[in-house]
């Protein structure tokens, strides 16, 4: 049998650099989904998909690093 695709391992540092007001209420709610809340705070995510996934939705807002 072929081996499942390993998921990318590690974490990503996400902090919000740019305020939500003005954006979309699905954009608001992405970023609260992420845990992220006021301005300049972070929370370190585990690298997966669908982290990645949010994290592309809003990538216009949040500074991404590897944690």
């Amino acid at each position: 049998m072929p081996k499942a695709k390993k998921a990318e391992s590690g974490m990503l540092k996400v902090t919000l650099v740019k305020s939500t007001i003005g954006s979309t209420p699905y954009q608001k709610k992405v970023v609260e989904a992420l845990g992220l809340g006021k301005l300049n705070s972070s929370v370190v995510l585990p690298n997966t998909p669908a982290t990645k996934g949010a994290v592309n939705k809003v990538s216009h807002l949040l500074k991404v690093e590897e944690a």
